[in-house]
């Protein structure tokens, strides 16, 4: 099927068309993926900055005070 020099050859596509309901879905798709990892990664962040803070905050036992020791 070769044309003859300097003769064009045509061939039939289809219109592409524009799915603007495609777009908007995987978009919304895509923002509920990142808002669960930043959740999730936001939640154990936390969890470990409560657990730094409560270590920080005790004190050893010869520190602390003998509260049932002073009520005898």
């Amino acid at each position: 099927m070769s044309g003859a020099p300097g003769s064009v050859i045509w061939i039939r596509l289809e219109k592409p068309t524009f799915d603007l309901i495609g777009v908007v879905l995987s978009s919304f798709g895509i923002t509920g993926i990142c808002v669960g990892v930043a959740v999730a990664l936001g939640a154990c962040w936390g969890l470990v900055l409560i657990r730094r803070g409560r270590r920080a905050t005790e004190l050893p036992p010869e520190l602390g005070l003998r509260l049932d020791a002073a009520a005898r």
